[in-house]
């Protein structure tokens, strides 16, 4: 039996994340094209991608926005000032209203919810503003825990804060390897394509 629901954040609980990109980009008046192009030129650089590090928490916004500033000035030829950038990016996240109805409803018949999310440790009092009042019980969030997603132990804490086993929690998340990592560790994957899709599968769950 399905006790909880443990859901990640940005791309599931937010509309699609590349709208808020966009728009941020937009407004800053760089191609969002260049972003993804950096990610690649700053990751060729060192040991691993340096969003790893900042999600889990090893490196500060301010020492990860200094790479990014560098390589996307790089990339585009032309010096890039990347101030307040996740202020801009989270001011532009929409919430999912659809699916947190839909979680409310679990949560009015006991399910249990949480989330877990890589995120950046510095940006958490901007984007919980977004969480409906007491809806998720538990939040576990990558930048305060020194790993992330799919790495085992991130899920391995989340349950263990639950109190429940792998088989009692569906796990929700917009990118395939990390449900993929949830299954294997025994919780019901549901990979985030679309919010209709979600909540059938969701419901698909429940059911068995």
């Amino acid at each position: 039996m399905i006790e909880a629901v443990i859901s990640d954040f940005g791309g599931v609980i937010t509309l699609p994340l590349h709208q808020a990109f966009a728009r941020a980009h937009e407004e800053m008046g760089v191609p969002l094209t260049a972003l993804g192009d950096a990610m690649k030129l700053a990751a060729s650089r060192a040991d691993e991608p340096p969003l790893f590090k900042l999600e889990r928490g090893q490196l500060t916004d301010p020492e990860f926005m200094a790479i990014m500033q560098a390589a996307i000035s790089e990339v585009v030829g032309r010096e890039v000032q990347l101030d307040n950038y996740g202020e801009r990016l989270m001011r532009e996240l929409r919430a999912n209203e659809p699916l947190l109805e839909y979680y409310g409803a679990l949560k009015a018949r006991g399910v249990r919810l949480a989330i877990l999310t890589n995120n950046v440790r510095e940006w958490q009092p901007r984007w919980m503003p977004l969480l409906p009042d007491g809806l998720f019980e538990l939040i576990v969030d990558s930048g305060f825990e020194g790993v992330r997603k799919p790495e085992p132990e991130i899920y391995e804490r989340t349950l263990s804060r639950l109190g429940l086993a792998a088989h009692q929690c569906a796990f929700v998340d917009d990118l395939e390897v990390n449900v993929v990592a949830a299954r294997e560790l025994g919780l019901h994957g549901v990979w985030f394509r679309s919010t209709e899709q979600t909540i059938a599968d969701l419901d698909s769950v429940f059911r068995t």
